[in-house]
């Protein structure tokens, strides 16, 4: 029977088919926090963190500017989003809906008191004569500058230069952002309804059936059968009244706080700072993606239920990408463990299984683990929530838990983040064994940890992941790459029960399917990109879904399907707004990284400590684009030949 293996030393203990080991004594709170231990606890700490903030506010705005501003500055950030980025996750991630109540209302009140603080006209001043004083400015080391001047960034996109009144209204519209955007996040993954009776009889049995209802939460976008791919889509889909209302005032409460902080527009605003800047670059480069894709899209009628599937069924008629047959080579055990061989060569980068302690996780099938670095020693810590369980959210993602910085006592503050999958738990003969597709999400997911692990900034408001978000998705997309290249996955591909290696053609076609249906899945994220920087744009004085239909033709080319409203279903819109282009730009950079540094020798070590030195280890802390040219990687119209090279 396959197990959790990381390393040849670790014990049993580190089996991923045991329960972790829970030692007697005093209950530790959720990631060691000792007042989550109970979800009344979130309400102590967010408390504690806001009494530590007015102290931090009264040191900021009473020292003379210097150094000592900008750590204070830092400290304040760190000890407002150990309480905000720990509720973030568990609001989502936690089993006890107790517990996931008291994280949104915590999220709630950390995001008030963090667009107040944003508004602060004292304590922007304290950082403006910092920046103002050239005499004090030459004594800060070049990170510590760019850290206020990404600070002050901060204060001006909030509106601290408006008069009071305006001031209190960007607040306001900051905290009216907050409830929309958990309604609209919370709506966006709820299942519709229908009755049973509307439906054939021969699929009823294919959905969830709750007793004269059907329940349909998802588009069923695999189902080999035309029938249920067309009835979930359009159920899952159909309009939900009170949610097309709180997406509109979503869009313009964004619309609004933008244009009174200044900036024509939503996009205009989030866009700053990110490699690209401005909206029109994004779209100058959205539509020069759809021409140069336009004659290897949808050769034939397709209807929008049928694009997933029929990608799907042309890889497996040419290569046979028959998941079944490879999923006894991708046990769970052998692709941590190839991950782990993975890291280890090109980084020096390993994985231990540690013992969580009593009431330090959530589910018990979470387990732990410890990064070393071969010669500096512990990185950081990687929760791994792995398995499937009743509500917990059907998506692949990464939580910075904690950000890593130096403490003020000279101690590295390590980096806590977890990584949720939705993988089958294992049975009590088998393990849990993976598609080639949920493979390469564990690999893309693991690419973000190894960011978080590697990006040791001083500050921790440029940490790891904490960079522009058009650059944050290369290291998990470049890590897509690593998952489907022949030379890796030979290497740990291995047969749960015979131990032996993935047979030469299947891996062959594994890695040549990868080349098909490419453009026509581009040309989906391009729709996705562009329909999100319509929304953020101008005011369109129309709804949401006439946007969508124009959009979907424009730059789908399949037919927008009356009485469907998917925009509904775009949870990126709440994290990710105006910035969905993010996807398309860090795969063309990734690809062009792959190419240049990694495509003949994945495990060469020097390129892989160039590519840290050049890309990892800067957090935001470094402008993107000069990190991307480190590694020989230049500009826009590079990133669209990368795309459709």
């Amino acid at each position: 029977i396959d197990v959790f293996w990381f390393l040849s030393r670790c014990s049993q203990a580190g089996s991923l088919n045991q329960n972790p080991y829970m030692p007697e004594g005093t209950t530790l709170g959720l990631f060691g926090v000792p007042e989550l231990s109970s979800p009344a606890g979130f309400k102590v700490a967010q408390q504690k963190a806001l009494r530590k903030t007015e102290l931090l506010v009264a040191t900021a705005c009473s020292n003379p500017p210097g150094a000592l501003t900008v750590e204070t500055f830092d400290q304040l950030s760190d000890s407002l989003c150990k309480v905000a980025d720990l509720a973030d996750f568990v609001k989502v991630g936690h089993p006890d809906p107790a517990f996931r109540k008291a994280a949104e209302k915590a999220c709630i009140n950390i995001g008030t008191a963090v667009e107040k603080l944003n508004t602060n006209v004292d304590l922007c001043m304290s950082l403006k004569k910092l920046l103002e004083n050239k005499e004090v400015l030459e004594t800060l080391d070049p990170d510590t500058r760019k850290v206020a001047e990404l600070l002050m960034f901060d204060f001006e996109i909030s509106g601290v230069h408006l008069d009071e009144s305006k001031r209190g209204k960007a607040v306001s519209l900051n905290v009216n952002l907050l409830d929309l955007n958990n309604e609209f996040l919370n709506g966006s993954l709820l299942p519709n309804r229908i009755e049973k009776k509307a439906l054939p009889e021969h699929i009823r049995h294919l959905f969830s059936i709750d007793g004269k209802s059907i329940q349909i939460g998802s588009l069923h976008a695999d189902s080999p059968n035309e029938l249920v791919r067309e009835a979930a889509y359009k159920i899952f889909l159909y309009p939900n009244s009170s949610l097309l209302h709180c997406l509109d005032d979503l869009l313009a409460c964004r619309n609004e706080l933008a244009k009174l902080v200044g900036y024509e527009t939503f996009a205009h605003r989030a866009l700053k700072r990110t490699m690209v800047e401005t909206p029109e670059t994004v779209m100058k480069f959205l539509e020069l993606l759809t021409v140069k894709l336009s004659d290897r899209v949808f050769p034939i009628d397709l209807m929008p239920w049928d694009h997933p599937y029929f990608s799907s069924a042309v890889r497996t008629a040419r290569y046979n990408i028959d998941s079944s047959l490879y999923s006894p080579y991708f046990s769970l055990g052998a692709c941590m463990g190839g991950l782990n061989m993975l890291f280890s060569q090109l980084l020096g980068v390993s994985f231990q299984n540690e013992q969580p302690m009593a009431g330090e996780v959530w589910s018990e099938d979470v387990r732990k683990l410890a990064v070393f670095h071969e010669t500096e020693g512990l990185l950081g810590y990687i929760y791994c929530d792995f398995f499937r369980r009743p509500d917990k959210p059907h998506q692949d993602c990464h939580f910075t838990i904690q950000g890593g910085r130096l403490k003020e006592d000279g101690e590295y503050q390590h980096p806590l983040v977890v990584l949720m999958l939705s993988l089958p738990p294992p049975t009590h003969s088998t393990p849990t064994l993976l598609t080639p597709g949920m493979m390469e999400n564990l690999f893309h997911e693991m690419g973000h940890a190894m960011h978080s692990m590697l990006g040791r900034t001083r500050y921790q408001h440029v940490t790891g992941t904490r960079c522009s978000t058009d650059f944050a998705e290369v290291p998990s997309v470049l890590m897509e790459f690593f998952a489907t290249d022949h030379q890796v996955v030979r290497k740990f591909a291995r047969h749960y029960q015979t131990g032996q290696p993935l047979p030469k053609t299947l891996l062959s076609c594994l890695c040549e399917s990868k080349r098909i249906c490419g453009a026509a899945d581009t040309q989906l994220q391009i729709f996705y990109a562009a329909l999100d920087q319509v929304y953020h744009g101008k005011p369109q004085n129309r709804s949401t879904t006439d946007i969508l239909k124009e959009m979907q033709e424009k730059f789908y080319g399949l037919p927008y399907v009356p009485n469907t409203a998917w925009q509904l279903r775009f949870s990126h819109l709440i994290g990710y707004g105006a910035k969905y282009y993010s996807y398309l730009m860090s795969r063309a950079i990734a690809s062009m990284i792959w190419r240049q540094c990694f495509q003949k020798d994945p495990f060469n070590r020097e390129m892989g400590e160039r590519y840290r030195r050049e890309m990892l280890a800067h957090g935001g802390i470094k402008e993107p684009m000069l990190m991307v040219q480190g590694c020989q990687v230049w500009g826009p119209h590079d990133f669209v030949s990368a795309l459709c090279g």
